[in-house]
């Protein structure tokens, strides 16, 4: 293989990679909504849970929709899921409390506002990958080239060897189509 087969690999690579990353995203984002959605009509329909859920995980439940919220807004949408706040003295500062505790462990996120209405929002959970700074650049320089090329409307300069010649296996001569 030459240098440019390899970088081709990496160019798909790196491409099926940030298309996992968006999915995992769009996956996370409806399992929350499912969840809040199965809680809703669990309730409504006067199941109760085998496994009660407490405050913490009700919070989470709440914040994995992805929308930043105020903690009125978070404890509004806690009653609006059916769960039962009423065992709180003061729900607010119990919620205000489970902020705090998300926040410092870097679950969620404080955003904070000029009009004093500070919202929370989900921390999307680190992604763990090995990427040295010479790939991250790498990446950046492709993302930018690409770019480029799309502004000015030229091809690649590999392209033309590319139309030329199929991959292996692929249109060559004795191939089936």
């Amino acid at each position: 293989m030459t240098t440019t087969d390899y970088r081709r690999a990496l160019d798909a690579a790196i491409r099926e990679y940030e298309s996992l990353g968006a999915e995992r995203q769009r996956v996370d984002k409806r399992l929350a909504e499912l969840a809040q959605t199965i809680s809703t009509l669990s309730k409504l329909l006067g199941f109760t849970p085998t496994v009660p859920l407490g405050l913490t995980d009700a919070v989470r439940l709440v914040m994995r929709a992805g929308v930043p919220m105020t903690p009125i807004e978070i404890r509004d949408r806690l009653h609006g899921i059916g769960f039962d706040v009423s065992k709180y003295v003061n729900d607010l500062a119990a919620v205000h409390t489970i902020l705090r505790r998300l926040n410092a462990s870097g679950e969620l996120r404080l955003v904070p506002r000029p009009s004093g209405a500070h919202q929370y929002t989900w921390n999307r959970p680190p992604t763990v990958i090995a990427l040295g700074p010479d790939i991250v650049r790498y990446m950046r320089e492709q993302q930018m080239e690409r770019e480029a090329m799309h502004a000015t409307g030229e091809e690649p300069p590999d392209a033309d060897a590319r139309k030329r010649s199929p991959a292996p296996g692929r249109g060559g001569r004795g191939s089936k189509r």
